[in-house]
């Protein structure tokens, strides 16, 4: 199954390294996704996200404000619902 990866931001440096690592997590890890960048600011806080840039994954926000490393995007792409850490908020 492709995975969904939305990088939420309008497009600054870290939103670029959050895609970039996203990016090689995924690749790493083996699996098929879609990279979809969220750039505007209304659809941005519509899911609630007020810091930038966010990772949110098949539709759930997975990390806010911060830049995961490809280890850490790579824990949040493996984990199950309620068994932490799935989030980095």
């Amino acid at each position: 199954m492709t995975k969904i990866l939305e990088i939420l931001g309008v497009g600054c440096p870290r939103c670029q390294a959050l895609a970039e690592n996203a990016q090689k997590a995924a690749h790493e890890l083996g699996i098929a996704y879609e990279l979809v960048r969220v750039t505007d600011v209304d659809a941005i806080v519509a899911r609630e996200v007020y810091m930038t840039p966010a990772l949110a994954v098949d539709g759930r926000v997975k990390a806010v404000g911060v830049v995961p490393s490809v280890e850490e995007i790579k824990q949040l792409l493996s984990c199950d619902e309620g068994e932490p850490p799935c989030t980095m908020m």
